[in-house]
């Protein structure tokens, strides 16, 4: 589903977030309003989306992605994949999001999936404490897998059936592992659609930013290059040395 136009600002949970990120980079901004993104090339994110089983991973995805609620959905099996396209700030932008199954037998399958990931999702259960538990392992399993640091995000789900009393003590421990963890947490309902649109529109936005605020230093640091190249071939120069000279009216003089 295409959501073209959406994204102008970053969306932010002040109260939950070790990301200082609040708003897109003054040379991302710029570089959108400059109309220029074009030199860079279609932007792609990869999101992976872990988690226990049942915990709602294939009912946040398909809510966001499809706009439907289906509390009838069969298991995933293995990996399913989605592509969501953004114009953010005026510019296109493509996020991959992963869905994968959280039976322990296709964690060997899931893992090879981690690596490339841009953002890390880790989900849990909000009326289910031990899925809460066992997000620390899920996150040793990112960790164990990925070359490269992530984005990573705690989000719990099913809000909506969570009595007042358990979100309150619930979200209080999940922040503290969030913390730990150093991650951004979020809690939702894929159900009545509560933060689902908001909390991925903050994915999309932290990934955005970081990739074209990385492809602006490279492009950059690839200019800067350039001008250096150039300045020391003009300090270059071919002249004979007095040896060659002479070698070379040796070779003319001789027989």
């Amino acid at each position: 589903m295409e959501r073209f136009g959406n994204i102008k600002e970053m969306p932010y949970r002040k109260d939950a977030s070790p990301y200082e990120v609040t708003s897109f980079h003054p040379s991302v901004r710029n570089l959108c309003a400059s109309n220029k993104t074009g030199s860079i090339g279609l932007q792609m994110s990869k999101c992976i989306v872990v988690g226990d089983v049942s915990v709602g991973k294939t009912c946040l995805v398909n809510r966001f992605c499809n706009e439907v609620f289906d509390k009838d959905y069969k298991a995933t099996i293995g990996v399913d994949f989605e592509v969501e396209r953004f114009e953010v700030l005026g510019t296109p932008f493509n996020l991959q999001i992963w869905d994968t199954a959280g039976q322990e037998r296709f964690k060997c399958i899931a893992a090879a999936y981690y690596r490339g990931a841009h953002v890390v999702i880790i989900v849990f259960d909000l009326t289910d404490k031990f899925t809460l538990e066992h997000a620390e392992t899920w996150h040793a399993e990112a960790v164990k897998e990925m070359k490269e640091a992530a984005f990573l995000f705690l989000v719990g789900t099913k809000k909506d059936i969570c009595e007042v009393a358990q979100f309150k003590e619930v979200e209080g421990n999940a922040i503290k592992l969030a913390n730990k963890l150093g991650a951004e947490f979020w809690a939702l309902s894929s159900l009545t659609n509560e933060n689902v649109e908001k909390f991925f529109y903050r994915v999309t936005s932290m990934a955005f930013n970081d990739i074209m605020k990385k492809s602006v230093q490279d492009e950059t640091d690839s200019k800067a290059m350039k001008k250096v190249i150039a300045a020391d071939s003009s300090l270059i120069s071919l002249k004979p040395t007095e040896g060659s000279k002479g070698d070379e009216k040796s070779k003319c003089c001789s027989g």
